[in-house]
């Protein structure tokens, strides 16, 4: 079983992810969490803000639990993926992160008995396909949730993705809107 976390995204005028969302990632894990941050998506001019701000709000929700972070590289990313309780794909650019997730091969079976918790790209990258409202292009995911994705939504958009392998259900996702999926 995975247990996943999907956030819809944020707007850097409104500010950073809400608690809600890391109380979730935090819910049904240890006393002492082992947390892996995987920021390949995140734009270089705003990497250390947004590790910061990242560890801050799971320390801000942590509750009487220990948290332990440790970083991603392509180079410790399944070993870092196996030590972890939660695994954090950060957003960004949707294309780099599937650039290096791509490299890796039976993804599910890495996440099993994990809790994966995504923002934005990090969410993209999950589903089969996605929708970016800033660039207006399909992209095509690792297929490891069995939907198609749009996050930043709005209702004006309708479903960008109605063309696209009409038989998957898409999920629309409101920016600072948290999802909870559970698949074996």
């Amino acid at each position: 079983m995975i247990k996943f976390v999907l956030h819809g995204g944020f707007n850097k005028d409104e500010g950073y992810i809400k608690d809600g969302f890391f109380q979730e990632a935090l819910k049904d894990t240890p006393e002492k969490v082992k947390l892996f941050l995987v920021f390949f998506a995140e734009f270089e001019d705003r990497l250390e803000l947004r590790i910061n701000q990242c560890k801050e709000q799971f320390n801000h929700n942590k509750g009487s639990k220990s948290l332990e972070f440790r970083m991603a590289s392509k180079e410790n990313f399944l070993e870092g993926c196996s030590w972890a309780d939660v695994i954090f794909l950060s957003g960004g650019r949707t294309a780099r992160l599937m650039e290096s997730l791509g490299q890796f091969q039976s993804l599910e079976q890495v996440f099993a008995g994990k809790t994966v918790v995504g923002d934005s790209a990090g969410v993209n990258v999950l589903g089969c396909y996605s929708y970016s409202r800033k660039t207006d292009e399909v992209t095509k995911g690792l297929g490891i949730l069995p939907f198609k994705i749009v996050v930043h939504y709005i209702e004006a958009m309708g479903n960008p993705l109605a063309g696209v392998e009409p038989d998957l259900e898409t999920l629309f996702l409101h920016e600072y809107e948290t999802v909870v999926k559970h698949y074996v």
